[in-house]
């Protein structure tokens, strides 16, 4: 996975995620919007054979975009390791 960054201010930024499809995308995007210093959180994929998630997280300004970025991939994270550790433990 790839991040390729288009735009970035203190309260706004705006990303692609080369390499991954709607699966992580979508995850990444509910965690982010949980955040409540985080205004608005979503992505598009322009165009269906490309398939390049375009992300663009925006926050209140209390927190800096790439901080909560990063708060909601370590979340993100967590959640899988939970979830591995809960499948390894039911078979």
């Amino acid at each position: 996975m790839e991040i390729k960054v288009i735009d970035h201010t203190k309260k706004k930024i705006v990303f692609e995620l080369i390499g991954t499809d709607h699966t992580f995308s979508n995850g990444l995007k509910e965690e982010l919007n949980k955040d409540d210093n985080v205004k608005n959180a979503t992505y598009t994929i322009e165009h269906p054979l490309i398939r390049v998630p375009k992300f663009i997280v925006e926050t209140k300004g209390e927190k800096d975009a790439a901080s909560a970025l990063k708060a909601a991939a370590k979340k993100l994270g967590k959640t899988n390791e939970e979830f591995l550790a809960s499948f390894k433990k039911a078979k």
